[in-house]
Parts: structure tokens; C-alpha cells; sequence
């Protein structure tokens, strides 16, 4: 019966078809430098190349661990279930805006985020942090967490002091139309709250039907 000589160079479907590994496992270990660029014509691995990562292939599994990069949704279940707590999808962008579970691409027109991360993310703190701060509120909520009138909550945005985390789509709107409903991050709220620029007992001592001081703001860079 003939037999099948191994190829002499590997593709990049070969290569992972070799070690016996997912295609998103070998991208990683390219990307970790656990294996080395193609040394055969720039797109292309030696069999020696091939036999080494074969031998180092616990190490390399160990690695890259077992989770592949994923969605907001099916990571923040993840952080649900090893915490105990809920964990909603909203926390994701804000954890990679900390660089704790890095955004990776996108897939379909939607973020993935590092599933090698999410795998070994255990800092508890960090999480209520990002539960917080990562918080989105539409412009009414935003302006009852500030404890002020909607008109003075239009002067923040105005000289640009609050800006939009996100923009959504409102239940009103078609599929096909750009999103119109500003939403802002809980953690840029308390940073304003806590800036010494503004008097907010002023803002909030100004009676209704009267100019807001937040009027006076200049447009910030």
C-alpha cells in the first residue's frame, strides 16, 4: 500500500491541521510568538518548524488556553458565572477601555474580545469598578445621576464637557437609520461631579425659568 510522504512545507492550513489545532488557537500562538512566521517564502513553514511546534505543543496549549475571542454577550456570561454576580454585556468595552480584556477585532460588524483574557481574568475590584463606570444612561438618567435640570445637562454637552459613549437606535427608529439616542458612561458623570471648575450647588440652587450657570462653561478642546 503507498504511503503518504509528509509535505516538505506547511500552508496555513496545513500547519494547524498538523498540531491538531483550532484555527483561532494557532492565530493566537502566531500572535504570542509561540510560533514563528512562515520562514518559506513569507507564507509558508518548514517541516522543521512544523516538528518543533509538535513537540512544544502542551506547552502551546497551555498558553493559548481553552477560549477562543469571543462577544460582549457570551464573555460577560462567563464573568457571571465564575464571580457569582450578574455581568451584562455593557461591561465588556469598558473592561477593554481599562486594557484589562482587550478588544481583538470585530465579527459580523460586532467587537470580539480576547477570549485568552476573559479565560484568565480574576480581579473582582476591577469588575465592580467597570459594572460602574461602564454604566450607560441616556441623557434624562444622566442628568437625575447629576442632579440637575435637562436644560443645564445641555450645557455640558454643549461646550463639549460631556460627550456620548455610544449611540443607539431608539425603538422608534428603522433599521436602516443611524443611531440617534446618546448614551453616557456612569465613570465620566462622577468625574465631572467631582471637578472643581463647576459650583454644582449653584447649578442646582438656580430656579427654574432662570439662565444655568453652566451657561458661563467655554467649549472644551
Amino acid at each position: 500500500m503507498p504511503t503518504t510522504n509528509p509535505p516538505a512545507t506547511y500552508g496555513p492550513q496545513q500547519f494547524p491541521d498538523a498540531l491538531g489545532a483550532e484555527l483561532w488557537r494557532f492565530e493566537r500562538a502566531l500572535a504570542l510568538g509561540l510560533i514563528p512566521p512562515a520562514d518559506v517564502n513569507g507564507c509558508r513553514w518548514s517541516a522543521a518548524v512544523v516538528q518543533a511546534a509538535l513537540d512544544a505543543k502542551t506547552e502551546i496549549w497551555a498558553a493559548t488556553g481553552s477560549l477562543p475571542d469571543m462577544g460582549a454577550t457570551r464573555a460577560a456570561e462567563l464573568l457571571a458565572e465564575r464571580f457569582g454576580i450578574p455581568v451584562d454585556a455593557d461591561v465588556l468595552p469598558e473592561l477593554a477601555r481599562k486594557g484589562l480584556i482587550p478588544r481583538t477585532g470585530d465579527y459580523k460588524g460586532h467587537p470580539l474580545y480576547d477570549g485568552l483574557a476573559v479565560e484568565r481574568f480574576a480581579d473582582r475590584t476591577a469588575l465592580d469598578k467597570a459594572r460602574h463606570d461602564g454604566r450607560l444612561l441616556d441623557r434624562h438618567a444622566a442628568a437625575r445621576h447629576l442632579d440637575i435640570r435637562d436644560s443645564d445637562f445641555t450645557h455640558l454637552t454643549r461646550a463639549r464637557w460631556l460627550r456620548p459613549a455610544l449611540h443607539v437606535r431608539s425603538r422608534h427608529q428603522p433599521r436602516r437609520a443611524a443611531p440617534s439616542v446618546a448614551l453616557y458612561r456612569l465613570g465620566d458623570l462622577d468625574v465631572l461631579l467631582a471637578h472643581p471648575a463647576i459650583d454644582w450647588d449653584e447649578v442646582r440652587a438656580t430656579p427654574k425659568g432662570r439662565p444655568s450657570a453652566l451657561a458661563r462653561l467655554a467649549t472644551a478642546d
